[in-house]
């Protein structure tokens, strides 16, 4: 506890000499840093808030993403599923209904959330109001910062926490307006990974159903039949 009162008053030491940055300076280097990053590999707990609950639901796994477009999303606890978007589609597999579904995403609605903060051509002036919103954290050194957007979505607001070394994204908070809220950690950030040729495929049985949004229903057939989303 004494340490990590005097990494506190250490921060405060060092923003009273000028070295603290308003919340718009911490969005233009945030993105910088965006832009620096080709791919990324994390471990990645996500808990979903419900208004209509009292207890958030939780789960956890593997996050990949690589540029311009293709983020992959491992759920390994409580229960296995796979999601895969890449170029404006979204592949969603669960083992356990032995299906893969496969839906059109508009580019503008997956830019607006997490793909938009990690692909770095969120102009985060342009769309939201910046500013300072502290929340309680593990981490008293990571720069905290609220996003409000400037046009109605699907989101009231969001809340960023950002690594003061690194740079890199911790927490993302995202609030809609019925009330409810995703919460995603990421920790055990990799930066620039080599990355597997099959990094954004999903391999699937033989016999698995795949549901097409614009397509009859079909199955796949062969074995180890793999889909990529393209």
């Amino acid at each position: 506890m004494f340490a990590n009162s005097v990494r506190v008053l250490s921060i405060l030491l060092l923003g009273s000499f000028g070295l603290a940055m308003t919340p718009a300076e911490i969005a233009r280097n945030f993105k910088k840093k965006l832009v620096s990053i080709d791919s990324l590999q994390s471990r990645f707990e996500h808990s979903y808030y419900p208004n209509s609950l009292a207890t958030p639901l939780k789960e956890k796994g593997n996050f990949t993403f690589k540029k311009p477009d293709r983020m992959r999303w491992e759920y390994t606890d409580p229960e296995k599923k796979t999601y895969v978007y890449q170029a404006g589609t979204l592949l969603s597999y669960i083992p356990e209904d032995n299906q893969l579904i496969r839906s059109p995403i508009d580019k503008e609605q997956a830019e607006s959330d997490i793909l938009g903060f990690f692909s770095g051509k969120m102009e985060f002036e342009e769309r939201y109001f910046i500013e300072e919103s502290p929340f309680p954290s593990d981490d008293p050194a990571a720069w905290q910062i609220k996003l409000t957007p400037k046009e109605e979505g699907e989101q009231s607001y969001v809340l960023l926490e950002i690594s003061r070394a690194g740079w890199l994204l911790q927490r993302a908070v995202l609030f809609d307006w019925a009330g409810n809220k995703h919460e995603f950690r990421f920790s055990r950030i990799k930066v620039n990974p080599r990355l597997p040729g099959d990094a954004f495929e999903i391999k699937v049985p033989p016999d698995c159903e795949i549901i097409d949004q614009s397509l009859p229903v079909k199955k796949l057939s062969g074995p180890g039949a793999a889909w990529s989303g393209r």
